[in-house]
């Protein structure tokens, strides 16, 4: 048996591997077809590295014995968004062909329905799934708030971010840690920062329409996640209140 589920194990930790092979073949064509430079290789590789090492691990922890279809997707959307990535970093120096970076997050973006809709089909849903899903998302979000805030300014930067505030914020109020509920809304906001930054980043309009589509993007982020905190504050506040009082946490105030 053990054996076997060392076998498994390989056979789980090599579809990371290829997943690699698969966002350095496509840096390559990248590079082939653009003459990308510095810039764009090194944060491509990164990437690759990065997604290989951190979703190795993961898996390792997790135990699955089967890489699954919904994951297979998504790390095919991963390796897209390595190339989005790498256009970015290289468009500090040279500007990417549009057609190709809208092509590819257009595609990264067409891909987010598929992954889970595959992962329900099939019965593979996972925590792991799910975090790899997300993580890919909010990525890809950050990746295209950056190339957009050199359009725009920096204040764009504040759309990539805020997941990443939100969750370096947890520690300090370890209540945003707890689980929400399902919000429809939540998910829609979520799917509308890619479209609306991509149709930022491509200049299709006019620069004070472009202004706007981020400035959309902006509000309807801060609503989200300004809805889910205090979602989250109230809650912990009321199982606070629930609490017999010797069990509640104390205030010390000095004079």
């Amino acid at each position: 048996m053990a054996l076997n589920n060392t076998y498994d194990a390989r056979l789980v930790q090599q579809e990371t591997a290829v997943g690699a092979g698969m966002q350095v073949l496509l840096l390559a064509l990248i590079g082939t077809a653009i003459g990308m430079g510095l810039a764009g290789w090194f944060t491509g590789l990164a990437f690759a590295v990065a997604t290989w090492a951190v979703l190795s691990q993961a898996l390792y922890r997790s135990g699955l014995r089967s890489f699954g279809a919904a994951n297979r997707v998504t790390l095919g959307r991963a390796t897209l968004v390595g190339g989005v990535t790498a256009l970015v970093a290289d468009s500090f120096q040279n500007s990417p062909p549009m057609s190709l970076f809208v092509g590819l997050t257009a595609v990264a973006l067409i891909l987010d329905g598929v992954d889970g809709k595959v992962a329900r089909r099939t019965g593979t849903s996972t925590p792991l799934g799910a975090r790899f899903d997300m993580e890919v998302d909010a990525f890809l979000i950050l990746v295209l708030s950056v190339y957009v805030s050199t359009q725009l300014g920096p204040w764009v930067l504040l759309i990539g971010g805020m997941r990443y505030v939100f969750v370096a914020a947890a520690p300090v109020w370890p209540w945003l840690m707890a689980a929400l509920p399902p919000s429809t809304a939540r998910k829609t906001v979520a799917a509308l920062q890619g479209v609306l930054l991509l149709l930022a980043a491509a200049e299709l309009l006019p620069y004070a329409a472009n202004f706007a589509v981020a400035a959309l993007a902006l509000a309807l982020l801060v609503w989200s996640f300004g809805r889910d905190v205090l979602w989250l504050y109230r809650s912990q506040r009321s199982a606070t209140a629930a609490l017999p009082s010797r069990l509640r946490p104390r205030v010390r105030y000095r004079n």
